[in-house]
């Protein structure tokens, strides 16, 4: 089989990571990269010494126009993914967009269906998931015993957002990763936020939120949100009966580490407190998505822990947490 003919839309930060892994891929022929600034494309071909080969285009109209195009990828803003998305797959091209999928779970399940019926691959870029500590750490919960509850923080000074709250730029993260490990979705969920940063939006953005998720089996997880806060922190836990699994990226000589102890029958003496720092594989998130996704076109089948459909749930569990901030945190049902 020959390369798979694609097309790149968006070469901001995040699409010029992207275009990296691809161009360097074997089986991946970059046919066009499409940015709305010239200068940016411009840029772009220059930093990767693009020939006449790669045309750059300024509108993605005339990208999705072209002959022999297979696949697309989309790393441009979330309020243009469901035109783009629903363009390419109405002629039949293999698509990976950048998170979330879109902005409503309606649209994103609008798109699963259309990729379905097109009998075309809908991928979306939780790259957190194909990080060799996360799948490290799936492989390793069992060892802790029954899950008991979670907690995350995503803070730092900066970078703000103007179009979308806290909520909306962190949290997909760190949900994302409580759900595959705990291979379950919450079915209610609760969110509250505060404002203190000057935005020039028409409604006030939350710069720092604290989620709370709650499972069908009993689990709850708090995630701390901010964009306001000095202290950066990346970090992942699970509680479980005889030990926590932690992931915390500002350790990177030892970011997943089991701490195993537990309490000492009829007592609570703790006992067997040995923390173990887990290996991780040297392997680069992102190359590993584009290896999955590429998998997934030439199989032509749904990629198992990031296909439209858990994008779709991803954006649903979003949305009940906007609804829960609206009304300063009252608990939302998610329909199973």
């Amino acid at each position: 089989m020959g390369q798979i003919q694609l097309a790149l839309m968006g070469v901001g930060r995040w699409g010029t990571h992207l275009l990296r892994n691809f161009l360097a891929h074997p089986q991946i022929q970059v046919r066009a990269v499409v940015d709305p600034q010239a200068e940016q494309l411009a840029t772009t071909a220059a930093k990767f010494g693009l020939d006449d080969s790669v045309r750059l285009l300024e509108h993605w109209e005339e990208a999705l126009e072209m002959e022999g195009l297979e696949a697309v990828a989309i790393a441009t803003p979330a309020t243009t993914h469901q035109a783009i998305v629903t363009a390419a797959l109405q002629r039949q091209f293999h698509v990976l967009c950048e998170k979330p999928l879109t902005l409503t779970a309606a649209t994103s399940a609008s798109l699963c269906q259309l990729a379905q019926q097109q009998n075309r691959q809908l991928f979306v870029d939780h790259t957190y998931l194909f990080h060799p500590a996360i799948t490290t750490a799936k492989a390793n919960l069992e060892r802790l015993g029954t899950p008991r509850y979670g907690y995350a923080a995503r803070t730092n000074l900066g970078p703000v957002r103007h179009d979308v709250d806290a909520l909306w730029d962190l949290a997909i993260h760190d949900i994302a990763i409580f759900n595959h490990w705990l291979n379950a979705s919450p079915n209610r969920v609760q969110a509250q936020g505060l404002n203190w940063l000057p935005q020039h939006s028409d409604r006030p953005l939350a710069d720092v939120v604290w989620c709370r998720l709650h499972y069908p089996s009993g689990f709850e997880t708090t995630i701390h949100l901010c964009w306001a806060n000095p202290h950066k922190q990346r970090q992942l836990s699970v509680v479980c009966d005889r030990g926590s699994l932690i992931f915390d990226e500002m350790q990177p000589d030892t970011p997943l580490t089991l701490q195993m102890g537990q309490f000492a029958p009829n007592t609570f003496q703790p006992q067997a407190l040995t923390p173990l720092a887990l290996e991780i594989p040297e392997q680069e998130p992102l190359a590993t998505m584009c290896n999955q996704f590429i998998h997934s076109v030439l199989t032509n089948q749904p990629s198992p822990i990031s296909s439209g459909a858990v994008g779709t749930t991803l954006v649903a569990i979003l949305e009940a947490l906007s609804q829960s901030l609206e009304q300063a945190g009252t608990w939302i049902d998610l329909t199973p």
